[in-house]
C-alpha cells in the first residue's frame, strides 16, 4: 500500500518511538546497565556481532593454569582454572564447574600437592603416572566453596559475595580443566553465570579495570598502564612469583580483530540502556497467542520460543 506508508526517517514516526519510549520509561522498566560486547582498543569502540567476526585471524597465546586454594581444606586443596586470556585474571570474581559431570580430587605425585579438576580432563593436565585419584564426586558437591583469589585488587570489595565455585551447564569436557575462570565484566557467558548466581548485579559498578585503550587502571596497581595483551607475561611472571601457577603453555587458535584498526578485540562490558522484558514474558506470550499469525505455527514455534526466553533488551 504505497499510499498509506511510513518511513523511519519521517518526523510523525520519530514521534511516536519516542512516545513508546516514555511510556516504558514512566513505567520504569528502562535502565541502565552493562552489556559485555566485542570491543577495539584501537578504535576505543564497541563493535557488532557482525563486525567482530569479519577479521579472524589466526595466533599463538598463553594457555594457563592457575591454582585457587579452597578455603578450609587442611590439606591445601586447590581447584585448576585454565584461561587463554591471562589478563583477565586480576579481575576474576568465580570458578565454574557443570553441575552434572564427575570432577576428582587428585593427588599429584612429583608435589604432593592436591587438586580438583573435571575427570574428563585428567588425562590432558597430568602425567599419565603423576596423579593419584583421592576423590570423585559430581560438579554440584563443589558449590558454594570459597577460594583465596588469584589478585587481592577487588578481596575486600567483594569478600562476601564473590571468590566462591558456581556452577552452569555451559561448562564442558572439550578443553581446558573443566573448571572455568569467571570474570563477569569480560565474557558473555561469565556476565551471564555471575548475575544468575547474584555474584553482581545488573546495575552496580562494573568491575573492569581498563580504560578505553585497554590498559588497566587502578586498583589493578602493580600493572596500571600496560596493554592487556602487553600484559600477560607480567601476569604470568606474577602469578610464577607466588605460587599460584600450575602450568604454562601456548595454543594457537583463531582469534577475532578489529578490521578497522587490525587490534585483537576484547570482550569486555560497555554502558547500555536496557528495556526489562524478563519480568513480563508472561503478558508478552498472552498477547502472543491473541495475535492472528501467518503462517500459524510460528506463533508457538520460532517466535513463541523466542518470547520464551527473552532477556532484557539492550
Amino acid at each position: 500500500d504505497f499510499k498509506r506508508d511510513y518511513k523511519t526517517m519521517y518526523p510523525w514516526f520519530m514521534e511516536s518511538i519516542w512516545w513508546v519510549f516514555n511510556q516504558l520509561y514512566t513505567k520504569g522498566l528502562v535502565y541502565q546497565g552493562n552489556k559485555v560486547m566485542p570491543y577495539s582498543t584501537g578504535c576505543n569502540t564497541p563493535l557488532s556481532n557482525f563486525e567482530s567476526g569479519q577479521n579472524y585471524k589466526d595466533v599463538v597465546d598463553p594457555a594457563v593454569t592457575v591454582a585457587l586454594p579452597l578455603l578450609g581444606e587442611k590439606d591445601g586443596t586447590s581447584l585448576l582454572v585454565w584461561t587463554t586470556t591471562p589478563w583477565t585474571l586480576p579481575s576474576n570474581l568465580a570458578a565454574c564447574v557443570h553441575p552434572a559431570l564427575e570432577y576428582v580430587k587428585v593427588k599429584q605425585i612429583t608435589s604432593g600437592k592436591y587438586f580438583i579438576v573435571m575427570e574428563a580432563r585428567l588425562e590432558a593436565v597430568f602425567q599419565a603416572d603423576d596423579y593419584e585419584v583421592v576423590e570423585k564426586f559430581p560438579g554440584i558437591k563443589l558449590k558454594g566453596l570459597r577460594y583465596e583469589p588469584v589478585f587481592p585488587y577487588f578481596k575486600e570489595r567483594c569478600k562476601d559475595i564473590a571468590f566462591l565455585v558456581l556452577t552452569d551447564e555451559y561448562v564442558t569436557s572439550e578443553s581446558g580443566t573443566g573448571i572455568v575462570h569467571q570474570a563477569a565484566y569480560f565474557g558473555e557467558d561469565d556476565y551471564r553465570v555471575c548475575l544468575a548466581h547474584n555474584v553482581i548485579t545488573r546495575d552496580q559498578e562494573p568491575i573492569c579495570p581498563l580504560d578505553a585503550r585497554g590498559r588497566f587502571i587502578k586498583p589493578v596497581t602493580d600493572f596500571e598502564g600496560q596493554y592487556v595483551k602487553d600484559a600477560d607475561k607480567n601476569i604470568i611472571a606474577m602469578l610464577k612469583a607466588n605460587g599460584r601457577m600450575f602450568h604454562v603453555t601456548q595454543v594457537k587458535h583463531s582469534y577475532p580483530f578489529c578490521w578497522r584498526s587490525e587490534t585483537p578485540l576484547i570482550y569486555r562490558a560497555v554502558p547500555s540502556w536496557f528495556i526489562r522484558v524478563e519480568q513480563m514474558i508472561e503478558n508478552l506470550l498472552k498477547s502472543s497467542t491473541e495475535t492472528y499469525w501467518v503462517p500459524e505455527f510460528v506463533k508457538e514455534k520460532r517466535f513463541g520460543n523466542w518470547l520464551r526466553d527473552a532477556r532484557d533488551w539492550a
